[in-house]
């Protein structure tokens, strides 16, 4: 529409003689979307971007949709002549269009602000997972038809339930769905990072526009289905992801960028496809062929003009050779427990073809590169600081940690103003106030971290904002959190979801991170936040449960608590960090770990050191075990805890 409709003279000119135009940044105003999207959804069943809305001069939305052409087609106005019609009617018919205009408001108000509060159940969740699991691709892996989105929650909610239920079916389907994802064209297979969608059934033909978001939950993903198979080449996949995050996409003062654009030189995917001479340019012809033949790349292409997307070529994992042990939580540092991987090639080739993927990854950066969404968002941000965090405890690679803690200090530094968060920030220019997810995600991401490097301020930080969440979000009486803060004025209403959109539901993650701060610091308010908001999930997870499955992960989090483990002592003693290896080098999902005895855990309350070194105390539901200061012996409880239930 902007090459067809805003860029035409003749349209412009209408509509900024007619109307006052304004463009909405959906990632910087996403509560700007939220409200009109739902506004056209409501009027048209459907919704999608390019999104146009008509409002009155009081904000209130009277006519909306998607697409419009520029000329009449489809059933559809022209664009240009929708204008002299919307014009038309507001100058002859505008009593009509302010009682449209108003019962539509009504409508979402009623609608945005809906929680219906009721008992939630653990048959829920099971549910939900049943149904994602009923939507698998057991041939091409993923949830549902083309076009594919990363579909992280439900990787997430089903290894979950994989670990509570032993349901091996569900490992497989995550295992299948991320081994095709990493064999695609969707992951880069040069510097890593995945694109935001592929266009076919096969993971092959990306939309090439790559998102923070997207990266730092698809690394969670890997990292876990690393630590419950034991496959080296899921954790090779999170580490060049988390990588290619640092390389591209961090920001001189520490925090990261929000996108790289699909197009180059006018192009979409200019920048990544290759045809078979361009390879061979740049490796010689016997090693260009080698390459050509792993990565899929042969005359005439995937992609337009003969070029092609690259891709590993007949890498297709199948539940039979699924990595699984559901038994027991795998070890991954055990070498009985690794597998070869999914490339079938042993660890020399590999290390030739990634001197390979070196030499073309360098060729590229010759190349025009696609532009950067270079703003700051502090939700987004704190998706990264959390996968980092985990990243850094998994794989043991100090940089993660590092980028992290910048990253925090960066939002602390920058994105806060007389103790409020901001939303956004590009240049040195301070964006909107925050919103629930930016407060959301930061608790979750400050609790990820202190459990990597055990800097009690950032549990004191995390309970800051807990307090500003609350006070300023929270809806005293049918539970949950509005998505603005209650001093918000320039909105027509204001907007409360509960459900998951392309990002996670920032109630859900809310729920979950107020859970795990409670159990944190013993705080009872918090415990009750959270109690009255998954309540508010129960209409959700009843009639939509696929759409809400953060929300059934906080449920589950809050019906069945997780597991914790306080370590007496500093995490440097001697022996401490063979106690923490045993923890982060397993899938214990939910496990919540303390060391260090600082008094901001209440984790430490009357757990001393045995003799002046460090011990494990390992509790569930409040009732601890005695301490523990053989490894061995604490991986034989964690293992016998997180057994599958009957």
């Amino acid at each position: 529409m902007e090459r067809e409709s805003f860029e035409d003279p003749t349209v412009a000119a209408y509509l900024n003689e007619h109307f006052v135009a304004i463009k909405v940044d959906r990632e910087e105003r996403p509560d700007v979307d939220e409200i009109y999207m739902t506004a056209v959804q409501l009027t048209t069943g459907s919704g999608g971007w390019p999104l146009s809305i008509f409002l009155t001069p009081d904000l209130k939305p009277f006519y909306g949709g998607t697409y419009f052409p520029p000329e009449d087609r489809w059933g559809k106005p022209a664009f240009g002549r929708l204008l002299e019609m919307i014009a038309d009617a507001f100058i002859h018919r505008k009593d009509e269009v302010e009682r449209i205009a108003g019962q539509l408001t009504k409508g979402l108000a009623k609608y945005e602000g809906a929680a219906n509060p009721g008992e939630v159940t653990m048959a829920q969740v099971e549910r939900a997972a049943k149904l994602v699991a009923m939507g698998n691709d057991p041939y091409l892996g993923g949830f549902g038809p083309a076009p594919k989105f990363p579909p992280t929650g439900q990787c997430d909610l089903l290894l979950r339930e994989w670990r509570r239920t032993g349901n091996r079916e569900y490992l497989a389907m995550v295992e299948k769905t991320l081994g095709r994802m990493a064999a695609g064209g969707i992951n880069d297979q040069l510097a890593g990072g995945f694109a935001r969608y592929s266009t076919d059934a096969e993971w092959l033909i990306p939309h090439f526009e790559k998102m923070l978001y997207d990266n730092a939950l698809l690394a969670v993903n890997y990292l876990d289905l690393f630590l419950a198979t034991g496959n080296r080449e899921w954790a090779d996949v999170a580490r060049r992801t988390l990588d290619w995050a640092l390389e591209e996409m961090n920001d001189a003062g520490g925090a990261f960028h929000s996108s790289l654009d699909a197009d180059s030189e006018g192009e979409e995917g200019k920048y990544y496809v290759w045809t078979v001479e361009e390879i061979k340019a740049v490796l010689g012809e016997k090693e260009g062929a080698e390459f050509c033949e792993i990565y899929g790349v042969e005359e005439g292409g995937n992609f337009d003009g003969g070029r092609t997307v690259l891709h590993r070529a007949g890498q297709k994992p199948t539940i039979e050779t699924a990595s699984w042990r559901a038994d027991i939580p795998v070890r991954p540092d055990s070498d009985a427990n690794m597998t070869l991987g999914r490339t079938g090639m042993s660890a020399l080739q590999e290390d030739r073809v990634e001197g390979f993927r070196e030499r073309l990854l360098e060729a590229r950066r010759k190349r025009v590169p696609p532009g950067k969404d270079d703003k700051i968002l502090t939700d987004w941000n704190a998706l990264m600081i959390a996968v980092l965090a985990r990243g850094y405890r998994v794989l043991g690679a100090a940089r993660y940690l590092e980028a992290a803690e910048s990253a925090v200090k960066f939002i602390r530094e920058t994105m806060q103003r007389e103790g409020r968060l901001l939303h956004s920030w590009r240049g040195g220019v301070p964006g909107a106030e925050g919103l629930l997810d930016d407060y959301a995600y930061l608790i979750a991401g400050l609790i990820e971290l202190y459990q990597a490097d055990f800097d009690a301020a950032h549990l004191e930080w995390a309970q800051e904002l807990a307090d500003a969440l609350i006070e300023r979000y929270f809806d005293n009486d049918a539970g949950g959190f509005f998505m603005t803060s209650a001093g918000a004025t320039d909105l027509v209403i204001r907007p409360k979801v509960l459900r998951d959109g392309a990002t996670p539901s920032g109630n859900g993650i809310a729920a979950k991170a107020l859970i795990e701060l409670w159990l944190l610091t013993d705080r009872d308010d918090l415990r009750n936040a959270a109690e009255k908001t998954i309540r508010a999930f129960s209409k959700g997870l009843n009639e939509h449960p696929t759409m809400f499955l953060r929300p059934a992960i906080a449920a589950a989090t809050f019906l069945d608590l997780p597991a914790t483990v306080a370590i007496s002592g500093r995490s440097s003693d001697p022996l401490a960090p063979d106690l923490l290896s045993i923890i982060n080098r397993g899938y214990y999902p939910g496990l919540l770990v303390a060391c260090g005895g600082d008094e901001s855990a209440v984790l430490f309350r009357d757990k001393p050191t045995l003799n002046g070194r460090p011990a494990a105390y390992l509790c569930k539901n409040f009732t601890c075990l005695p301490p523990i200061t053989d490894p061995e012996e604490l991986r034989r409880e964690l293992t016998a805890l997180y057994l599958p239930v009957d």
